[in-house]
């Protein structure tokens, strides 16, 4: 319940910046005044319709996934591409329904406002989300399978990005010397993976002990539980593997270096 209050939240707020984006676009062109020869009801009435059609379109792009950074390079690059195609909606809109739009300079300023502010205000809302989605008890309370290098890092960035996804047990296979790992218990063996399993654990992330992949995933698919894999359980320890589909079906590919710009071509 936590989770859907925070992302309907989210959604709403989104749509009030959209529009107050394009309001404040409308004062910087045409002075801080109601113009009658551009008459500020008709254009904020079109911007209210555009919003949830730019809504629906950054939704797609995957925006507010759980596990997404907001402060990444993609994420900027969707919610530019969102802005622009929100832009060229307005403009549509506008000309249906009230004629030729004649301020290119305004369309500039509220495409550039929107996407300055929305991105702003995605990376204030995303800290206070997994700041919320964290706090005892954390909503997406995470078992880590395996103690190795690599799970060890894990946690560790987990932990110190603030997460939704919060460790808050730790199994291993053939057991480990450690009590905690950077503050996460670490429980015992997988003898006690039905009991962890019990305590409300929404995501397992399996860092090693290929041999009981079956298991885990059996485990989890029964308490309908998220189950993820790190590519190194699968001797994949590059970091340069992507999952794309073939046909429709998932692969992981792991391709040679090339040309950094042929990425856009695969």
């Amino acid at each position: 319940m936590r989770y859907r209050l925070l992302l309907t939240g989210w959604l709403i707020s989104d749509l009030i910046v959209f529009i107050s984006s394009y309001a404040l676009a409308y004062f910087l062109r045409v002075g801080w005044i109601l113009s009658t020869d551009f008459p500020f009801e008709p254009y904020i009435t079109v911007v209210a319709i555009t919003s949830l059609l730019w809504l629906v379109v950054l939704i797609t792009t995957r925006t507010f996934a759980l596990t997404r950074t907001q402060g990444s390079i993609r994420n900027l690059a969707y919610i530019i591409y969102s802005s622009l195609v929100g832009t060229a909606l307005f403009a549509l809109g506008y000309y249906f329904l009230y004629g030729l739009f004649f301020s290119r300079m305004l369309l500039l300023y509220a495409l550039v406002i929107s996407t300055v502010a929305i991105w702003i205000w995605h990376l204030v809302f995303a800290r206070f989300q997994r700041f919320m989605l964290r706090r005892d008890p954390p909503v997406f309370p995470t078992l880590i399978v395996g103690v190795t290098r690599e799970s060890r890092e894990l946690i560790e960035k987990l932990n110190k990005g603030s997460n939704p996804l919060k460790p808050v047990a730790v199994l291993d296979g053939r057991g480990c010397k450690d009590t905690e790992i950077n503050g996460v218990p670490v429980r015992g063996k997988l003898n006690k993976l039905e009991d962890v399993l019990s305590e409300g654990i929404t995501h397992l992330i399996q860092c090693s002990d290929l041999e009981q992949s079956l298991n885990l995933l059996s485990a989890c698919r029964q308490k309908k539980i998220t189950y993820m894999l790190l590519p190194s359980v699968l001797g994949i320890v590059e970091r340069d593997e992507k999952v794309e589909s073939l046909e429709g079906q998932p692969v992981t590919m792991v391709g040679p270096k090339e040309n950094a710009l042929m990425w856009f071509f695969k």
